[in-house]
């Protein structure tokens, strides 16, 4: 997994108490942004549905982010929990992760990455269309959902 002298990435249990922590911080911020707890709509993911779930550390080992797969069909995967502690925000972190998720993802013989994202997050939005992710419909459970924005990448 990719390791630079600021952090390492590396997978884990979707249950590790750490992971959990930051899937929870991320949900405080969605609902401050949102002003409510009803912000995505279908199943939430779980350890039951995540292929793959990768959290990256700083050197101390603190739990700086975190990222998750989970399959959609045989040649892709949605980007789930991709988050990144408000203090590493802006460090390179948040993009090793994603670049590890989509590693990953070719590891797993999957062919194009999905995500959702908001229109109350338009800091995530300059993000993944920077990493080279294109605007596309709503799909899934997304489809009728107005707040999300729906982006793609090819990794063939």
């Amino acid at each position: 997994m990719p390791t630079t002298a600021a952090w390492i990435i590396e997978a884990r249990d979707w249950d590790d108490p750490r992971g959990v922590g930051l899937r929870t911080s991320q949900r405080a911020e969605l609902d401050e942004r949102y002003g409510c707890d009803d912000h995505e709509p279908g199943p939430l993911p779980s350890a039951a549905d995540v292929s793959v779930f990768l959290m990256a550390f700083g050197p101390d080992g603190e739990a700086l982010g975190c990222g998750a797969l989970r399959e959609l069909d045989e040649s892709s995967a949605e980007v789930k929990r991709m988050y990144v502690v408000p203090e590493s925000r802006g460090s390179g972190v948040a993009a090793a992760l994603l670049a590890a998720l989509e590693d990953a993802a070719s590891a797993h013989g999957w062919t194009t990455v999905k995500l959702e994202t908001g229109v109350a997050q338009p800091d995530a939005i300059r993000f993944y269309e920077r990493e080279g992710y294109h605007r596309i419909p709503r799909f899934g459970h997304y489809a009728d959902w107005d707040i999300s924005v729906c982006y793609a990448k090819s990794l063939a």
